[in-house]
């Protein structure tokens, strides 16, 4: 599964806010779910929007790996084939289940190098990210805090549902992210989307600009009518 590149350009190109506007007119009934309703800190607000398909996983870091170390170790080494599947280019979507959320972090400087390796561009995690001078040239990362230390972290399962600040995702989901947030993308909405951008640009653009012509409230009001 890949997108067609003029789907991925227009995707691109717009920000994570014009993509909840555009689903709200293409797909009314998304309108109160499909995105993240807390915030993220994202480490890099300069970085365009990534656009990629979910590797769902979840983790812990407060008890130790309830595995042996070679068990474990198998574990991990099936995760890095999970992460470096298809489809590409990809998202890590990781869900900290622990009761202090953020007590360990996942991501740092030798996960996200990793990680970037394998074809993802970016994470989105209720948890927690740390190392943030360090980590590679483009490479995102939404998170729901900054830790100093990793504690016990460790993949718990991946290619399972996941829940992050309210978007629930689905392993290959296609996600958009930038320093707004993120919002799950149906794959069937993205031409009628970029169908109806025009317009949706043109009217909000009518609205600012009665806003800023000094004429009063008339002015807006006719803007809004028409």
């Amino acid at each position: 599964m890949s997108l067609p590149a003029a789907q991925l350009d227009f995707l691109r190109s717009i920000d994570t806010p014009t993509v909840c506007n555009l689903l709200e007119i293409v797909a009314p009934e998304r309108r109160g779910f499909g995105y993240t309703v807390r915030h993220l800190h994202c480490a890099f607000p300069d970085l365009p929007p990534m656009v990629g398909f979910a590797k769902t996983v979840t983790m812990r870091a407060q008890d130790k790996v309830p595995l042996g170390d070679a068990g474990y170790m198998n574990k991990r080494l099936d995760y890095l084939d999970y992460i470096a599947s298809a489809p590409q280019p990809s998202i890590v979507v990781i869900q900290d289940l622990d009761d202090i959320v953020g007590f360990g972090a996942f991501w740092g400087e030798v996960q996200s190098n990793v990680h970037k390796a394998l074809g993802c561009l970016g994470t989105i995690t209720n948890g927690s990210i740390r190392d943030i001078p360090m980590i590679p040239q483009g490479f995102q990362m939404l998170a729901g805090s900054i830790a100093p230390s990793h504690a016990y972290v460790h993949a718990v399962d991946f290619g399972i549902d996941v829940n992050i600040h309210g978007m629930a995702v689905k392993n290959g989901d296609l996600v958009h992210a930038d320093r707004h947030g993120a919002v799950v993308v149906p794959l069937a909405t993205i031409d009628p989307m970029k169908a109806a951008a025009d317009g949706l640009a043109a009217r909000e653009t009518k609205i600012i600009n009665a806003a800023k012509s000094g004429k009063g409230v008339e002015a807006i009001k006719a803007a809004m009518k028409s």
